[in-house]
């Protein structure tokens, strides 16, 4: 069928599929076995089965805008249908094995990272001795589980040509360390592919107007990604300071003369300031390299 649009809403044990075209709807298991079957039969529909990743909120804002207002599994499948029919969205890219594992290690080391912490947090807090005993185990468990974590990134990001590439390249930055390239190449594969207002954009550190009329609202950002950025309570601040800012903005002022000024004020208006600071100065030595 020639511009079929097909739905599918992804839960644990289950996918809900849609077709906007005709009208069929159908479940399976999320299961490995099933998706073969679920291949075969999604290509009778559309030959080369073309994907799109659709962000949530804007699915979930075409759905009230389109009068859905019950929420399940199936009407979510019916809603992406109808989306990507009326609205459309960006084809995402297969992710490679390699891009696969990279972010699946770099989620296990910030999860090792937050539970390194948590433990710290209860020995200092525990009263007892054997309490303390047994935490203190639970850190040294946890501590060679990161050291086997950060070897298998080591080696995973010395296998690829463009990752090497990168690495000696974000390297050279002041304050950017091997935990931050990991996170850039696992988090932002679209680096070296957009400019540093696209990526400031896809990470959620681009201002956006509030304008109507003669008013002027105050600009704010939106569409964080936290594993990104920081701010707030996130859980993800080793990524990126405020402070790496400073230093780079001290350090490289013959590369990017913009940052001569780096902001002093620290607030919560000035941490995505700083953020996209940070991201625009990376992608443009990114980009810089690669012309």
């Amino acid at each position: 069928m020639s511009g079929c649009h097909i739905g599918i809403d992804v839960s644990k044990t289950r996918l809900d599929v849609a077709v906007h075209e005709t009208g069929e709807e159908f479940s399976v298991r999320n299961a490995e076995a099933t998706f073969p079957a679920l291949v075969e039969r999604l290509r009778v529909l559309a030959a080369k089965l073309p994907a799109a990743l659709v962000n949530p909120r804007q699915s979930h804002h075409f759905a009230k805008a389109g009068g859905y207002l019950a929420k399940t599994d199936v009407i979510d499948a019916r809603v992406l249908a109808h989306f990507a029919s009326a609205v459309g969205a960006k084809l995402a890219e297969p992710r490679t094995p390699s891009q696969l594992l990279l972010k699946e290690l770099v989620s296990r080391r910030t999860a090792l990272v937050e539970m390194l912490t948590a433990e710290r947090n209860r020995r200092a807090a525990a009263r007892t001795k054997p309490t303390r005993a047994l935490i203190a185990d639970h850190i040294e468990w946890l501590k060679r589980q990161l050291q086997d974590v950060d070897g298998e990134l080591r080696r995973l990001m010395a296998s690829e040509d463009t990752w090497r590439e990168l690495e000696s390249l974000l390297g050279s930055v002041p304050g950017v360390g091997k935990v931050a390239i990991g996170s850039l190449l696992a988090w932002l594969p679209e680096l070296g592919t957009l400019n540093r207002r696209e990526i400031a954009a896809l990470v959620g550190v681009a201002p956006f107007n509030h304008d109507s009329g003669r008013a002027r609202g105050v600009r704010r950002i939106g569409g964080k990604q936290e594993k990104v950025t920081c701010g707030g309570s996130t859980t993800h601040k080793h990524i990126y300071y405020t402070r790496q800012f400073r230093a780079n903005a001290r350090t490289n002022l013959h590369v990017w003369p913009p940052l001569k000024n780096p902001i002093i004020h620290i607030g919560k208006q000035s941490v995505p300031r700083c953020n996209r600071a940070e991201i625009s100065f990376v992608v443009t030595i990114v980009l810089d390299h690669r012309r």
